[in-house]
């Protein structure tokens, strides 16, 4: 994929997620966001070949979920 698809990809759900994130855990934007970008979770997804990309946001915020109560998160199993 080009850099620029990957980029539009990218600019459609970081909002998606951070502001699934701001629904279910009452953060203001710029707190969110934080935490988003902090994340292991958006390492990853940052990284094309990871595919992670491919979830739709909902199943991404579920994984930012499971790693800020665990500390850890699994990959579904599409990956």
């Amino acid at each position: 994929m080009k850099e620029e698809q990957f980029g539009a990809i990218m600019g459609v759900l970081v909002p998606q997620i951070i502001l699934l994130i701001i629904e279910n855990y009452g953060y203001d934007e710029m707190t969110a966001a934080n935490e988003f970008y902090g994340s292991n979770l958006y390492a990853l997804l940052e990284q094309e070949d990871t595919k992670l990309w491919h979830f739709s946001p909902l199943t991404l915020f579920n994984m930012f979920d499971e790693e800020k109560k665990t500390g850890n998160f699994e990959f579904p199993e599409e990956v």
